[in-house]
């Protein structure tokens, strides 16, 4: 056996079987195997895996038992003289294995090698070849100054900017998302050390092959994309800390205790230091629109009360008393600003129905605040109407705002339809647009790009694949969709490269496939359009309308203590549930207990679910499962309520 591929897969479906659609192609006439570690992924990963790759050998964890020890399962169980250890969000050229292969075989001292990465926008990933992270290289890397000086060959060493990307070298570090690693090597050296669950186990395994007396190389004469950010969010504090103590882990294991403890330091430092910049950066994004919005309704509030007052209530010079800015103005303002909230408007930035629906809620509570607040600070129900049409038209406009901003174009209706051309045959072109289509893409969809021989009498015809380029610029093309079935994945990589503009995107759309693929960022998560159903638990907004039924529930059942502990069996359990529902540990209704449908949106232990609303009818597990799915697809916070009336006397479960 020549090689063995070892892709370990953790939650990212549709990425894996884009990448082994990949791998599949670059294994062709070879002596080859492919194995996939699941840690125990919730999103169909295995099933698909099972039906579409049955040459796979697959290996299903039980649990999420880390990056190294995943690979060291598979790495135990391989037969290659070569192992590749392969980042499941990659797409590899079909003569990748091949080429690399051929230099390794021609290149004795080589213990790994590594390739030139491009992110989903064709840019080079500068991870693809490092240096070792000294505390010296550490430093200028977590203090930005290999960001501002990324040539120089002292501050530059992390990423060793100073290196040519096009040529070949004998480097410190390679990426794990494409190690190439000879299996000797790996016999004599150890496998991956485990004690690092995910990040800097790359680090330590290079190391540890130069120590060997091997090197590492960057070999840059074949490509992949790696759609850097999909097995694991780059952004998040998470990220921070678990890559940091990975570092201090290395530190301790290679370095010296002196310069363990300065590095350590130094890491605990940057540490606190991300984690606080990136907290601040999130709270300011979040409390951007929210801060427009209230800086907006209360400047309203005050030019309406002041013109009210003195043009049509009690004449010129005469305003409503302090109070009414200082107490009536926040009050309403923050109403408003929790209908928006209620609403999703923060969420649904371009929907101006959101913003109704929130104006209209915060309305109707300052109407119920109005009704209830001493005489001296009710001053007029007319200012309550006009604020209420200056609050949506303030927020209608604010959003507007944001959209040209963003898109730099005016429209009313604030859609986003992104320019799109696909590049394939007619056929498979037909079928791709089909698709958009169904999932409602929003795509403004130009035409295709013919792999094959013109076709002047098509309407949907742009040109061929030779004039792409040009195809781009004349129509101002801002997303390119890719069949894979037709394009290969080398002529993909090479026009990504080619074409790469900061404002345009590109997607695969693997053959025979339901889905399309592709990434904008090297740190955002890759974005894909899929036929599969859409779960209203899945979104964010249907669970936070549940959240505060849930806690409207809680503060109704208090009351009505008395009459519900005479309805409720275990008496005891319904005190239990309803502090734990308003502390957030659980929600009043959920799945049907003990039915393992991972594939479904995930929720707080239930007090009630759909079946107690049938009185103990018996259901075998697939109607069970057909209910939880139907629940998670259709869930409105009627059904909740209905759940409960039905079943009262189960409220403590």
């Amino acid at each position: 056996m020549k090689i063995s591929v070892v892709i370990v897969n953790y939650n990212v479906r549709y990425f894996l079987e884009q990448a082994l659609y990949a791998v599949r192609k670059a294994c062709a006439g070879m002596e080859a195997e492919v194995l996939v570690v699941d840690n125990h992924s919730a999103d169909g990963s295995c099933e698909m895996v099972r039906r579409n790759f049955p040459e796979v050998i697959l290996i299903e964890n039980k649990e999420n038992v880390g990056f190294s020890k995943a690979n060291n399962q598979a790495i135990k169980q391989s037969k290659g003289q070569y192992v590749l250890l392969l980042n499941p969000d990659t797409v590899v050229e079909e003569d990748c294995f091949q080429k690399i292969l051929q230099f390794m075989d021609a290149t004795p001292d080589a213990g790994a090698a590594g390739v030139k990465m491009i992110d989903g926008k064709g840019h080079f990933l500068p991870e693809s070849k490092r240096g070792l992270p000294t505390p010296e290289v550490a430093f200028y890397k977590m203090f930005g100054l290999s960001a501002l000086f990324p040539k120089s060959k002292r501050f530059g060493r992390y990423h060793l900017g100073y290196l040519s990307n096009n040529e070949v070298h004998s480097v410190d570090v390679l990426a794990g998302a494409f190690m190439m690693l000879r299996k000797s090597v790996l016999d004599k050296i150890g496998l991956l050390d485990e004690d690092y669950f995910m990040y800097g186990e790359d680090i330590d395994l290079s190391y540890r092959i130069t120590l060997g007396g091997f090197k590492n190389y960057y070999y840059p004469h074949t490509t992949i994309i790696h759609y850097k950010g999909e097995s694991t969010k780059k952004s998040s504090i998470n990220y921070v800390f678990v890559f940091y103590r990975a570092m201090i882990t290395f530190a301790h294991k290679h370095y010296s205790q002196k310069h363990a403890a300065t590095f350590g330091l130094l890491i605990n430092l940057a540490i606190y230091i991300r984690a606080a910049l990136s907290l601040f950066i999130r709270f300011i994004k979040n409390l951007l629109k929210p801060l427009a919005d209230a800086l907006l309704f209360y400047a309203g509030m005050y030019i309406i009360q002041s013109y009210w007052a003195q043009r049509v209530r009690f004449g010129e010079g005469i305003e409503y008393p302090l109070e009414f800015m200082t107490v009536n103005g926040i009050i309403y303002t923050l109403l408003w600003l929790g209908g928006l909230y209620m609403s999703g408007a923060y969420e649904k930035t371009r929907s101006f129905s959101a913003v109704f629906k929130g104006v209209f809620y915060g309305t109707i509570a300052i109407a119920v605040f109005y009704a209830f607040v001493p005489e001296g600070y009710r001053f007029s129900r007319a200012l309550i109407l006009f604020g209420a049409a200056w609050a949506f038209l303030a927020a209608a406009t604010n959003r507007l705002w944001w959209y040209a901003t963003q898109f730099k174009k005016i429209s009313l209706s604030m859609k986003v339809a992104t320019k799109t051309i696909i590049v394939g045959s007619r056929e498979e072109a037909e079928r791709v647009h089909d698709l958009l289509n169904k999932v409602k893409a929003g795509c403004d969809y130009a035409g295709y790009v013919s792999t094959g021989k013109p076709s002047v009498t098509d309407d949907h015809y742009l040109g061929t694949i030779e004039n792409l380029p040009d195809v781009v610029d004349l129509f101002r093309v801002e997303e390119i969709i890719f069949c894979s079935r037709d394009v290969s994945a080398q002529q993909i990589i090479g026009w990504m490269g080619q074409i790469s503009k900061p404002d345009i995107q590109f997607k695969i759309v693997p053959e025979e496939s339901l889905f399309i693929i592709g990434s904008n960022d090297k740190n955002t998560q890759g974005d894909f359009y899929t036929l599969e159903i859409n779960l209203a638990l899945n979104n964010s907004l249907q669970l936070r309308k549940k959240r505060i039924l849930d806690v409207l529930l809680c503060l109704l059942f208090i009351p009505l203590l008395p009459l519900l502990l005479v309805m409720v069996k275990n008496r005891t359990h319904l005190l239990l549930n309803i502090f734990s529902v308003l502390v957030g540990d659980k929600t009043w209704v959920g799945y049907a207990k003990n039915i393992g449908n991972t594939s479904l949106p995930k929720l707080k232990k239930n007090v009630l679910s759909p079946i107690d609303a049938y009185h103990n009818r018996e259901m075998n597990e697939a109607a069970l499962h057909k209910i939880n799915f139907t629940y998670a697809r259709d869930y409105a916070i009627e059904k909740d309520l209905s759940i409960i009336l039905n079943a009262v006397s189960k409220l403590g479960n």
